[in-house]
């Protein structure tokens, strides 16, 4: 099982930045790509962005692309999600997750862990 626990949720203003961790333990996969994810109140979750273990490779989601930013330590254990410009449509409990077999996909259903979500606010 590997646990994953976000933290660098709250509240910001229009404009503003947040820089959101996810720190992995338990019996890490030594390949896993690793993405985020966010769910706004009433509505799916969606995609934000994933990274591929080595972080060579990332994708983004076309709202977030050029704001939002993914990396990895993998010496911490640790992917993160610095978000630049953020606007009150950014609001939502972003979650991290763990692919372990994958590059890094957009698909939901092919992370097999998940984190219990850090809520990001963006006040307009």
């Amino acid at each position: 099982q590997v646990q994953l626990v976000e933290s660098g949720g709250g509240l910001v203003q229009a404009g503003g930045s947040l820089r959101l961790s996810c720190t992995a333990s338990g019996r890490t996969s030594s390949n896993s790509a690793m993405g985020w994810f966010r769910q706004a109140p009433g509505k799916e979750r969606e995609f934000v962005t994933a990274i591929s273990y080595s972080g060579r490779t990332t994708v983004y989601a076309d709202s977030v692309k050029g704001r939002f930013t993914i990396s990895r330590d993998n010496a911490k254990n640790t992917v993160y999600l610095q978000m630049n410009s953020l606007k009150p449509e950014d609001t939502a409990v972003y979650y991290c997750a763990a692919d372990p077999y994958g590059l890094g996909s957009s698909d939901v259903v092919e992370y097999d862990y998940w984190g219990q979500g850090t809520q990001v606010t963006v006040s307009s």
